[in-house]
């Protein structure tokens, strides 16, 4: 197994494990399942507007999806996150 490096924050964190098979530095045979029962969500609500045109649109994708128009505008938001880094 590799030796996991030291990292200078979250974010060199994250874009290491983006890049890297984690099966080269951790034995998952050895994993544990881990529950935490009191952890809270680490959601924030905000406050956006949108063009009502926009919204029905989304509404409407979300209807087919047989998903919740939220939820679909969060996933939809963490694609474009992802492909932004992707592009660094």
């Amino acid at each position: 197994m590799k030796k996991i490096p030291t990292f200078k924050n979250q974010e060199e964190e994250t874009t290491f494990w983006e890049r890297e098979d984690s099966t080269k530095y951790i034995d998952w045979t050895k994993a544990k399942l881990a529950i935490f029962p009191k952890l809270k969500p680490s959601a924030e609500t905000i406050s956006i507007r949108l063009p009502l045109s926009l919204l029905n649109e989304i509404k409407n994708i979300a209807h087919k999806k047989d998903v919740p128009y939220q939820s679909l505008i969060k996933i939809m938001l963490s694609q474009e996150v992802y492909l932004s880094r992707a592009q660094k």
